[in-house]
């Protein structure tokens, strides 16, 4: 339908053209049938590639080419059964490789839907949330600052809205709209103030609006591309490892040219020497790396869906690891953006509410909160046997804590119901309420302690009512000063008891000769698990920055109880902050633990400042304005509960529960994952070097070949595919978060990783050839020369699969296995059962012996075997040993 049509018309015209209701919105059966017809609200991505694609897709890799010609060439060459076994492995590749890509966009898909928007809309006459791909036309939405549009709509109410529609349109100013009707006629898409549309974002105040498009059908959908973009499943590590792939393959491929000139040389048969230069060029490459490394960041990444952290951007779980600034708002995040009465106060006595209250103190104390109770606009809920209150949080917490007292508001309304107010005025920090009671009304008032005092002309001392005078004044701001102190929030509580109501009711003619009646301190607690957060991220070398727009009082003090400061000087408000210039900060923002009074304007100017020092800062944020904080982070972490779409649009992730502690237990699953990639890659390179320099040592001393062609394709797929799957999901390690962070600058082999690869490489190629040595001159007496190559090569065969598949277990950790535990990784325990029968099963069942030309070994000869296979366990943990105690 043309757009002019909707904003040419009345809105009552377009609401009739759609059978919907402002008031009502549509019902479920209409939902239903228009998702039937429209389908869902969603850009149509490109057709995804099928089974059949992916399996074909195998194929076209070089070496797996060379693969398929050489099986052809065996079987022109009448070497039918090696043919057969070459494709039969290659087939099984190509499954396996199916499998890890099916998964690998399963679960990228399903991190797609967790970051997918939702929107406000009013079905069977209830405003509900909704995602908003389940929107349809005739749906009424309702926007505000922070939202992204979900679909094209026409107005209905628009109040000091403005949408920035710079997408669509390239006008970077937000536009303001309106809901009135446009009578012109083929006006541009950005003059069309009484229309929004789908992918703008709403940066000030709100509206409500009907939908007229969506998918493919919205403005967005027609020019389709500009519509936020599902994320590349290729991170940079997995880039990083594409390039390694290459070289390695060029040093393979090197190395098995020297390995085939020398055979020629030597005179062996050309043909078998080009099978094996294949077959081990094949096995040198860890062309699965990247599908594993897409499976393992996805894996961690569900597995931090279930820890409330979604990551939005899989490179996001590459830089966790290496995060060593976290800065992070105070309420909700640290605290648990729950005001909550901790303390009162007459003009005689301070009550600490978390401890003992006597009788007669509580009969005061009750009497202090049923007074804030009733001077407060909060609605008292029960749920869940817990008290609940809706409202402003300061207020909540003061009906919430009577409740507690046996106060229920319900219940005092009930006995003294409201008559008249004053509401609230920033201008003379005061609210007052007046109730009606049996001898005439109750006039009660709450607000700042300084200017109540001003307005009271007695005092209320344990139910009784006398004159003020300097000594109780003296003793109500001692009170007040103390609360101030810690931190706490305070309000003063007064009433005053009157016949009739004046004939005008305003603050001159009820807010005075009051009596005052108590201090009530009050304060948003630091989060239980918070502390052990921050004591965590010390102890992981991560610098925990507190940033609030609270009083710079308030921050420190709930700092301190955090452990994120130890001193007042490390505290700063945003107002010092704008006194000094970029330059200054960078030099000296590691003086700074606490930023107060700030503005989400300031968080970009701390994050510059740490990351000019070369750390990498996550950086927390719920508004429009911390948008460009979050994205200027390395790591930019959107609250789930409290943040808007345009700061979850442009955060790494998203905090479902909007806590600190969620963000540390993310950055030691970062680190987690990490490691167990690295853990992958140190397995698969170690044994490709392994077989590697089985064959190359064999050819430099002129030995028969330890191994065929075969063997070096089937140990290839036996190895690494479920043991390198196993290590990527290996459980984080309990030290993880006693080490500094990761060095982002530092590659893969960093630490002496490659050293370590190396010589555990020569270890398995040392251990495969002493098998083939020990098999054939040693453990084969009375055999002909045939009968001990078969033997040598059978024991060199099960050596190399087996010791690699013992090697998977030494890689799971840096510490002892026995530290560890052998059965803490079930998927490693299955992976090496399942490949050790499997190894088993073609050196033992005849039918497959006979194609891998091997032969059954005797006890002897399996005891060298398994005493060969075992021996990377001992050589490794003897290595682990000597490093501890360095």
């Amino acid at each position: 339908m043309d757009e002019k049509f909707w904003y040419n018309r009345d809105i009552k015209d377009i609401v009739a053209e759609l059978d919907s209701d402002i008031h009502q919105g549509l019902n479920d059966t209409k939902v239903e049938e228009r998702l039937e017809k429209f389908g869902y609200n969603e850009i149509q991505e490109k057709k995804r590639k099928t089974l059949a694609e992916m399996f074909f897709e195998q194929f076209k890799d070089f070496m797996v080419i060379i693969l398929l010609i050489a099986a052809v060439i065996s079987f022109i060459s009448h070497e039918r059964a090696d043919a057969i076994i070459i494709l039969a492995i290659v087939v099984l590749n190509a499954i396996l490789g199916v499998v890890q890509e099916s998964r690998a966009e399963k679960s990228l898909e399903a991190l797609k839907k967790l970051s997918a928007p939702n929107a406000k809309v009013r079905r069977n006459a209830r405003v509900a949330v909704v995602p908003a791909k389940e929107l349809v036309p005739g749906d009424i939405i309702y926007l505000e600052a922070g939202d992204f549009v979900p679909a094209d709509a026409r107005l209905i109410e628009a109040a000091n809205l403005k949408i920035e529609e710079s997408a669509l349109t390239g006008e970077s100013v937000p536009v303001e709209k309106n809901a009135e009707k446009i009578n012109e006629k083929n006006i541009p898409l950005g003059d069309r103030k009484n229309m929004v549309a789908s992918g703008s974002v709403v940066t000030y105040g709100r509206g409500s609006a009907i939908v007229v498009a969506t998918g493919m059908d919205t403005e967005v959908g027609k020019i389709a591309g500009m519509i936020l973009a599902g994320e590349e499943a290729a991170t940079p590590l997995q880039q990083k490892l594409a390039r390694l792939g290459k070289v390695l393959g060029i040093i393979a491929l090197a190395i098995c040219a020297v390995i085939f000139g020398l055979g020629v040389v030597q005179g062996r048969d050309i043909f078998d020497m080009f099978l094996t230069a294949v077959s081990l060029a094949v096995a040198a490459i860890p062309e699965g790396l990247p599908a594993i490394v897409t499976i393992v960041l996805a894996v961690g990444v569900q597995r931090m869906v279930k820890k409330h952290a979604i990551i939005r951007k899989l490179p996001a779980v590459e830089t966790l690891g290496s995060a060593s600034v976290i800065c992070s708002d105070k309420t909700g995040t640290l605290t648990q953006n729950k005001m909550t009465v901790v303390e009162l106060a007459a003009a005689y006595k301070t009550w600490d509410l978390n401890s003992e209250i006597n009788a007669e103190d509580k009969a005061v104390v009750s009497i202090i909160l049923e007074m804030a109770a009733l001077c407060n606009d909060s609605k008292l809920e029960r749920v869940d046997d817990e008290w609940d209150a809706v409202g402003d949080p300061t207020e909540t917490a003061l009906v919430i804590a009577a409740a507690k007292q046996g106060k229920n508001k319900h219940q005092l309304e009930e006995a003294m119901p409201r008559v008249k107010e004053v509401p609230f005025d920033s201008d003379r920090k005061l609210m007052t309420t007046i109730h009606k009671i049996e001898e005439g009304y109750r006039v009660i008032t709450k607000g700042a302690p300084d200017v109540l005092l001003d307005r009271c002309t007695s005092v209320w001392i344990s139910e009784d009512i006398v004159n003020k005078d300097e000594q109780q004044i003296r003793s109500i701001e001692k009170a007040n000063s103390s609360m101030a102190d810690k931190a706490l929030r305070v309000l003063g509580v007064a009433f005053k008891d009157i016949k009739t109501l004046p004939g005008e009711i305003n603050t001159d003619t009820v807010e005075n000769n009051l009596t005052f009646v108590g201090l009530i301190g009050m304060i948003d607690p630091p989060r239980e698990e918070a502390t052990e957060a921050v004591h965590l991220c010390k102890k992981a070398g991560i610098k925990p920055v507190m940033i609030t727009g609270d009083h710079k009082a308030t921050a420190v003090a709930i700092a301190k109880k955090l452990g994120i400061l130890q001193n007042d000087s490390e505290a700063i408000t945003g107002a010092e902050l704008d006194e000094l210039d970029q330059e200054f900060l960078n030099q000296h923002v590691d003086r700074y633990s606490v930023y107060a009074r700030v503005s989400p304007e300031h968080k970009v100017k701390i994050v510059k400042a740490w990351q000019s020092k070369g750390q990498i800062v996550a950086m927390t944020g719920d508004g429009v304005n911390d948008a460009p904080a979050l994205k200027s982070a390395n790591i930019g972490c959107a609250m789930g509960i409290t943040g808007t779409d345009v700061a979850k649009g442009a955060a790494h992730m998203v905090l479902t529960d909007d806590n600190f502690a969620t963000i540390v237990e993310a950055v030691r699953e970062g680190r987690g994952i990490f490691e167990n990639i690295q853990k992958s890659i140190q397995f698969l390179l170690s044994c490709n070097i392994g077989e590697i320099i089985t064959l190359f040592i064999a050819m430099l001393l002129n030995w028969d070949s330890p191994l065929l062609p075969i063997h070096i394709l089937w140990v290839n797929l036996v190895t690494d595919s479920l043991p390198a799957l196993a290590l990527g999901i290996e459980p984080v390690e309990k030290d993880i978060m006693n080490r500094p962070p990761r060095d982002p600058d530092k590659g893969i082999f960093a630490n002496g990783l490659a050293t370590i690869i190396g010589l555990q490489g020569i270890m398995i190629g040392g251990l495969t050839l002493a098998a083939f040595a020990i098999g054939q001159r040693v453990l084969s007496a009375g055999a002909g020369a045939e009968e001990s190559l078969v033997i040598g090569r059978t024991m060199a065969f099960a050596t190399l699969a087996i010791s690699q598949l013992v090697h998977a277990f030494n890689v799971r950790s840096h510490n002892s296995l026995f530290k560890v535990g052998l059965f803490t990784n079930r998927f490693m325990v299955g992976a090496f059962v399942l490949s050790f029968l499997l190894q088993l099963s073609v050196i033992t069942v005849p039918v497959l012996s006979s194609i891998f030309k091997v032969t059954m070994l005797n006890g002897s000869q399996w005891l060298v075997v398994i005493g060969l296979s075992v021996a990377p366990l001992i050589f490794v943990e003897a290595g682990k040993a000597i490093r501890k105690n360095e």
